[in-house]
C-alpha cells in the first residue's frame, strides 16, 4: 500500500488503481523458495483471520480503530514475510520503504530506453 499511496492515482478520497501506473512498474522482489512459502503461510492467516468474521465487510474489517486483532497480527506477519523476501529491515518507516521500492524502481529501469 506504500508503493500504491505514493504513485496511484487519486478519485476524491478512493485510489485509482492502474496496471500501467500501479502494478507493472512495481519492482518486486525475487524471494527464495522458503520465503515464497513464508509469504504464502502469512497470506493464508489473512484469509483464515478474515473468515472469523463472515459478517463484516471489509471496511468493518480493516477500520483502523476496530480491525480484529488477529487480522491486524496477521497481516503483520506477512509485513514482515515480505520485508524479508526484499531484504528490508522490518523497522523501517513507510517513507523508508517508498525511497527504498523506489531506488529498486531505479535500477530496473535504468537501461530501458526511456531510463
Amino acid at each position: 500500500m506504500a508503493w500504491t499511496r505514493v504513485v496511484a492515482g487519486r478519485l476524491e478520497s478512493r485510489y485509482r488503481y492502474s496496471a500501467q501506473i500501479v502494478y507493472n512498474n512495481f519492482p518486486w522482489p525475487e524471494p527464495s523458495e522458503e520465503e515464497k512459502l513464508k509469504i504464502e503461510e502469512t497470506a493464508k492467516g489473512i484469509l483464515d483471520a478474515r473468515e472469523k468474521y463472515p459478517d463484516s465487510s471489509f471496511a468493518d474489517l480493516y477500520d483502523e480503530v476496530t480491525m480484529p486483532p488477529d487480522l491486524r497480527r496477521a497481516h503483520e506477519a506477512n509485513d514482515r514475510a515480505v520485508m524479508k523476501a526484499y531484504g528490508f529491515k522490518t523497522s523501517l518507516a513507510e517513507p523508508e520503504i517508498v525511497a527504498r521500492l523506489m531506488e529498486l524502481y531505479r535500477e530496473l529501469t535504468a537501461d530501458s530506453p526511456r531510463g
